[in-house]
């Protein structure tokens, strides 16, 4: 046997070679499994990585506001996932990040949800594991010139696409769209009026991905600012294709925020605060319209006519009809409703819409049969409210004002503010209650959401709340006077500008950003599918074996 192995001399050695680049090759996947949590190369650390990196955007939004941390905010995660080993740990990453992301950015749904919102937030965090794929795809190694400059425009369709399933009312809505983290920035209100939150979706994902390459590769660096300079271009661009609107007049608006109302008997205390801030109006001048918060009104005004007397002497007294929001069984139909009412001097106007679009969980349980078991858990609604079967344009006082209403979350849907402008409203009117979450993130960055309504449409929004922030935004979504915070119980005046008859490019022509995303990823599923299909038809490509009928292999020749 000595001699055997003697005789094999270098061949042994080779043999022993090979088997030792054999266990290397085996080793990483090995060692990764096994390594130390805190080890970079562990799958809890990178893991964890994505988790935190997810969650790093949320700072851009209400309270904290970081508007410009949004621009760089994805960085990190898009350098992780680049550097993922397959692209099924891409994927993984882009969950995990996802999920972090919905955790942060709706953080303040904790106290009512409990740890359900831990399986929504990982539910919806699976959205983000095509992209997660994507992004390695297009971002991993060192990409060619022509595949860096594809990514500038392929990453971000795929983030919109995200944003874009996510919206869907089932699924939670559009909160937290990256593109609204830019609510108080000018340049970016002017590119939301040419194709709304969307658009300005695409240009912040696009200069983090400019940045990461940048950061990352060295060769791409000229690339990568061409990216930059190129979404520079086009905020300007925008600002001078739909400029700032023109204002046409004025009209004074009142807002009555009661404040926050604890203990037994909170919905007539409610009603009794609101009566009282609403007569102290009484001597501040003209004022063309009164807004209460929703739930300002906790009876039907058919089945309770003595609230509705009490709305009438108000109006009587301010000469201005008010705004209400009905949070009650219908006394004409079954079911409880929202829905806003318009009373006058001589009582309801007949102006009255009711609520389309419903909060999942708090306000009705998406397939309450299978998951009524969150009521237990958390504070989901016990009964589900009904739905409006249509937007309705009001028109409110002498002067004939038409105004647009929406309850609460429907500010979030960027389509049913456009709506209701090209159905002729001139004043966008948002009634609003997030008194559950006064401590929170959640009132500023529900007020922040009626900037961008404004902008996309230019028309003004008046946001009314019970409890703050109240807030009122001009055509071109700049602030108009002060807000009122959550810890104030008051009302107050704004003189709201008025925009003239002409509407925005994004009220004319809606999603086109959407499409044009859309657009931009069939285009790359076409390219890859041309390039397979070339690969397949090549001349000398090797054709698998044929198989029986029994499943063995046919050579050829035989």
């Amino acid at each position: 046997m000595r001699n055997a192995v003697a005789r094999r001399g270098d061949g042994g050695r080779k043999g022993n070679v090979v088997g030792r680049r054999a266990d290397e090759e085996r080793r990483p996947a090995a060692a990764r499994s096994a390594s130390p949590w805190w080890r970079p190369e562990s799958p809890w650390w990178r893991g964890g990585a994505a988790v935190a990196a997810g969650a790093l955007p949320a700072l851009a939004f209400p309270a904290p506001s970081l508007w410009w941390w949004a621009y760089v905010a994805l960085v990190p995660w898009m350098l992780l996932v680049r550097t993922a080993p397959t692209g099924r740990r891409a994927a993984l990453d882009g969950w995990l990040g996802g999920t972090g992301f919905m955790l942060a950015v709706h953080h303040w749904l904790m106290p009512s949800l409990h740890v359900f919102i831990l399986l929504l937030a990982a539910l919806l965090g699976l959205l983000w594991a095509p992209w997660g794929a994507l992004v390695r795809l297009m971002l991993a190694g060192a990409p060619s010139r022509a595949r860096a400059s594809a990514a500038l425009a392929v990453v971000p369709s795929g983030w919109l696409v995200v944003e874009l399933v996510r919206s869907w009312e089932g699924l939670g809505g559009p909160w937290g769209l990256l593109g609204a983290s830019q609510w108080q920035v000018p340049a970016a209100l002017r590119v939301a009026s040419l194709g709304g939150v969307w658009l300005v979706t695409l240009l912040v994902v696009a200069v983090n991905t400019a940045v990461a390459l940048l950061v990352s590769v060295r060769a791409l660096r000229l690339t990568a600012a061409g990216g930059l300079t190129a979404c520079a271009v086009a905020v300007a661009a925008a600002g001078w294709w739909s400029p700032a609107p023109q204002t046409a007049g004025h009209v004074r608006v009142a807002v009555v925020q009661p404040g926050v109302i604890d203990g037994a008997g909170g919905a007539e205390r409610r009603f009794a605060r609101g009566e009282e801030l609403t007569r102290e109006l009484a001597g501040r001048g003209d004022v063309d319209l009164v807004v209460w918060g929703e739930s300002s009104v906790g009876s039907d005004l058919t089945a309770r006519p003595e609230y509705a007397e009490r709305l009438s002497a108000l109006s009587r007294l301010v000469g201005a009809e008010v705004l209400v929001n009905v949070d009650a069984r219908r006394a004409d139909r079954p079911g409880i409703y929202k829905s806003s009412v318009l009373v006058g001097p001589e009582g309801t106007t007949g102006e009255r819409y009711d609520k389309m679009r419903l909060v999942p969980f708090g306000e009705y349980v998406p397939f309450r049969s299978v998951l009524g078991w969150a009521t237990s858990v958390g504070k989901a609604a016990a009964e589900d409210r009904r739905r409006g079967d249509r937007p309705v344009v009001m028109t409110a006082g002498e002067r004939g004002l038409r105004l647009g209403p929406l309850v609460c979350f429907e500010t979030a849907f960027p389509d049913m503010s456009r709506h209701l402008v090209r159905e002729g409203a001139r004043v966008l009117v948002a009634q609003s209650a997030t008194s559950t979450f006064q401590d929170s993130w959640a009132p500023g960055q529900h007020a922040s959401l009626a900037a961008l309504r404004a902008a996309e449409t230019g028309r003004p929004m008046v946001h009314a709340t019970l409890t703050g922030v109240s807030a009122v935004y001009g055509p071109d979504g700049g602030r108009v006077g002060a807000p009122l915070g959550t810890e104030l119980g008051a009302a107050a005046v704004y003189e709201v500008p008025l925009a003239g008859a002409t509407t925005t490019p994004y009220v004319r022509f809606g999603d086109w950003a959407v499409y044009g995303a859309l657009a931009v990823l069939a285009a790359l599923g076409a390219s890859a599918g041309g390039r397979w299909l070339r690969r397949r038809t090549a001349p000398g490509t090797p054709v698998p074996p044929a198989r029986t009928a029994h499943g063995s292999r046919v050579r050829p020749g035989r």
